[in-house]
């Protein structure tokens, strides 16, 4: 039986808010290394956390510089921000309250206790050194929630609605990441592959939650062209685009064969899929990394819309 429009709606939404809450978090995690080690003035490495979030005009229209408690209340807690930590919680939550009878009783608790947990905890402003405590709450409650979903929720299509919210938003946000600040970190714009301070590098890793396990791949030689391989291309790191488009077909597939028909969103994502699995990273490079990624945040925000219009819910952008 097929689901209703505003059941897909509510899932998908509520599981791409999720994702976005600890993708925020990760970002301010990444910002404040950086920040703390004082290895160059340019770039401003709190404006890059801006625009990696995709919240620059909103915030120059509240503030007039990158104060760094500024940005961190913005993407936190701030109501004018509706990608902050504390908004997209609230969002989540209630787009769950919406689809409560599509959830295990467990994941439903999951959800409205990391709600709980991170508003208490966001109710007052948080200090420099209280940051990296925060940010480790909020990806705990993370968690918490995905740990609850795998294994509690039946494989179905609430499942794959659930799966396509939260990996699209995780590749946008690899994507955006990714693209930014590889390129506000290189000394020079023309420079594409050349050598970074090693700990720059790491904070790319980490944001992403790949430190430790680039470092397996690769021995801990931290080399731009590995990392983007990396991030990009290597389907076994659950944060990379390929990984994600891996989740994404095969989400499509078991709603194709659900819903006993082939929407033109298949086609979309397959292309996307086609695209990672067809380059190799020598030739992203040389083509131009920042027109690859800047035409795959663009296709996967095309497939988010596709999707909503196939199956009868109309996501935003």
């Amino acid at each position: 039986m097929a689901l209703l429009g505003r059941t897909a709606n509510g899932l998908f939404w509520m599981f791409r808010y999720i994702e976005r809450a600890e993708n925020t978090a990760r970002l301010l995690d990444a910002g404040q290394r950086i920040s703390l080690t004082n290895l160059s003035s340019e770039p401003d490495e709190w404006q890059s956390v801006l625009v990696s979030a995709g919240v620059e005009a909103a915030y120059n229209a509240k503030y007039d510089n990158h104060d760094p408690d500024n940005v961190v209340h913005f993407m936190l807690c701030d109501r004018d921000n509706p990608s902050s930590v504390r908004a997209s919680l609230e969002t989540a939550r209630t787009n769950g309250r919406m689809v409560r009878t599509a959830l295990t009783r467990e994941l439903w608790e999951a959800v409205n206790e990391s709600w709980l947990v991170v508003q208490r905890r966001l109710a007052g402003k948080v200090s420099a050194h209280e940051l990296p405590a925060v940010i480790d709450l909020v990806k705990r409650q993370g968690a918490l929630i995905r740990g609850t979903f795998q294994t509690t929720m039946l494989r179905n299509e609430i499942f794959d609605f659930a799966n396509l919210g939260a990996f699209i938003e995780r590749a946008d946000n690899t994507a955006r990441i990714l693209d930014v600040k590889y390129w506000l970190l290189l000394p020079e714009h023309s420079q594409v592959g050349s050598a970074l301070d090693n700990f720059q590098w790491r904070s790319i890793l980490r944001s992403v939650s790949a430190h430790r396990s680039y470092a397996w791949e690769y021995d801990g030689e931290y080399r731009a062209v590995n990392i983007i391989d990396f991030l990009m291309l290597n389907k076994r790191m659950p944060r990379s685009l390929a990984y994600c488009y891996t989740v994404i077909e095969d989400s499509l597939k078991f709603l194709d064969r659900n819903y006993e028909v082939r929407h033109p969103c298949f086609e979309t994502a397959a292309s996307l899929s086609e695209r990672l699995s067809g380059s190799s990273v020598r030739q992203i490079i040389d083509n131009g990394l920042h027109e690859f990624l800047e035409a795959f945040i663009r296709d996967n925000n095309r497939l988010a819309q596709e999707i909503g219009q196939n199956y009868r819910f109309y996501p935003e952008v």
